[in-house]
């Protein structure tokens, strides 16, 4: 699926995903009721369409298998939602139901549960109402049942109560819609890492086996050779093209030589390609190079074609960061974009702490059309060529990593700030001075010692309370960093 990027900067760049989130929806009261209170089924089914609409008016597609009555239209239910293979299950709670009636639906589907206590209104008209009435509004009533059934036999859940028209209610709904995003993300994805570690940095070493152990999805392993071929496929018709593509996109800065962009240009043409033949989701890259060779000359080139990539969501990052690759792809999961970041130096007279990096950036966050800017040296790499310098949108940001611990189990990091402006370095790298409310040397302590890498990703927006839902979808701890 593509859709266009917005901003008219974007024009005819076109967004690249693979896969919508699929979300399981089963709606369900207790049968027994109908004949009863013949107009609370009605009601209830009515309930049910509104909550499958507003859904459905989310990034999602929504298998919606209908209204049970029973365990054993739970039972066909549960078979249903198994095959449809759904990143999240949505269970609303419409009125009483017994635990009988959802327990298979969530022990058989191999997916995480949502469920909903979604009541018609803020609160019955006590005057009024009959015990048929008052049904419509007992979703409550089940939920604690439906809790301790699930614990007892050793499925996790989570909840969201509210009314059907509550916004507080659907924002957390939402939350739990992105978080689900972000695990079909991993769960399906298939992740470049391309070349070689960058010597001694032992932080950023990663086992592919663990990503694929703890996160699922699957790592690809690929040559800078496999960049190569394509590279010298590309024509000066293709070249020529990409060229005028990122002359609208970015600021030309009088540094760039031309020679040296029509490299960058046909790299990223070819990248795009990689991309494609392998159909990845994230690529981490590195290679070192000598002496102006070929392979060097591909790997200081492709800055360009990274930073489009991750603009239309295929993070593409340097230094065989596969973690940090990892994180930019759930920031942008949650649209908050995701910068390739590190530490660049502390500002004590404003109190701010500067952050950024060479190479690729996630272009669709910039405050400003990004430049690019040619360089005759890449610090600590080989080659030379242009490179994208922008700062961050100014506002909320939330920094995001992906922590290993000492037995190999990732984590979340994270920490929210936000980007003022100020002075910005003026050498082709990505830097934002990001205020985190403190005394920058007090957070810099705090946020290394949790044992972070150097890399990290900075995204949009305060996103903390969205992690919390990837962090239980993805069974990891998150660690927020305050000071």
């Amino acid at each position: 699926m593509t859709e266009l990027l917005e901003g008219p900067a974007f024009a005819g760049l076109e967004r690249i995903t693979t896969r919508r989130t699929r979300i399981g929806l089963v709606a369900g009261g207790l049968g027994a009721y109908w004949p009863q209170f013949p107009e609370l089924l009605p009601q209830l089914r009515a309930s049910a369409r509104r909550v499958s609409a507003r859904l459905s008016e989310m990034d999602c597609e929504v298998i919606d298998v209908g209204f049970i009555s029973d365990a054993q239209e739970g039972a066909a239910a549960a078979e249903k939602l198994r095959v449809a293979d759904c990143d999240l299950i949505i269970g609303f709670l419409t009125t009483y139901l017994t635990a009988s009636m959802l327990v298979p639906i969530a022990q058989r589907s191999g997916a995480p549960v949502l469920l909903l206590n979604l009541q018609p209104t803020e609160a019955m008209d006590h005057a009024t109402f009959d015990t048929g009435a008052w049904l419509a509004y007992c979703g409550a009533c089940p939920l604690p049942e439906m809790a301790n059934a699930f614990r007892r036999v050793g499925v996790e859940f989570r909840s969201v109560s509210g009314y059907l028209e509550d916004e507080r209610a659907w924002t957390r709904i939402g939350r739990w819609i992105k978080a689900a995003g972000v695990r079909a993300a991993f769960r399906t994805g298939r992740h470049g890492l391309m070349g070689h570690l960058y010597p001694g940095m032992m932080d950023v070493s990663t086992d592919p086996t663990l990503v694929s152990a703890q996160l699922g999805g699957h790592v690809e392993i690929l040559e800078i050779d496999d960049l190569r071929v394509r590279v010298e496929q590309v024509t000066d018709a293709e070249t020529a093209e990409r060229m005028a593509l990122a002359r609208e996109i970015f600021t030309l800065d009088e540094s760039v030589v031309e020679e040296d962009f029509a490299w960058g240009a046909r790299v990223s043409v070819a990248l795009d390609r990689l991309v494609a033949d392998f159909e990845l989701d994230s690529l981490a890259y590195y290679h070192r190079g000598l002496n102006g060779e070929t392979h060097e000359r591909v790997g200081a080139g492709l800055i360009l074609g990274a930073s489009l990539l991750t603009a239309r969501g295929i993070p593409a990052v340097g230094e065989y960061e596969l973690r940090t690759s990892l994180a930019m792809l759930l920031m942008d999961r949650l649209g908050a974009g995701g910068s390739f970041t590190e530490l660049q130096a502390l500002n004590f007279l404003d109190d701010v702490v500067e952050m950024g990096h060479d190479g690729p950036a996630h272009l669709a966050i910039s405050a400003r059309k990004p430049l690019l800017r040619g360089l005759g040296v890449y610090h600590g790499k080989r080659g030379w060529g242009v490179s994208v310098e922008f700062d961050v949108k100014h506002g909320p940001v939330t920094a995001l990593g992906l922590g290993q611990l000492k037995d190999g189990t990732f984590r979340l990091i994270a920490s929210e700030g936000e980007v003022v402006p100020g002075p910005l370095l003026q050498i082709g790298n990505t830097t934002s001075r990001v205020d985190f409310g403190c005394d920058p040397g007090e957070w810099t302590d705090a946020w290394s010692g949790t044992g972070i890498a150097h890399h990290w990703a900075l995204g949009t927006g305060h996103r903390v309370a969205e992690l919390r839902a990837v962090a239980d979808l993805l069974g990891l701890e998150l660690h927020v960093v305050r000071v």
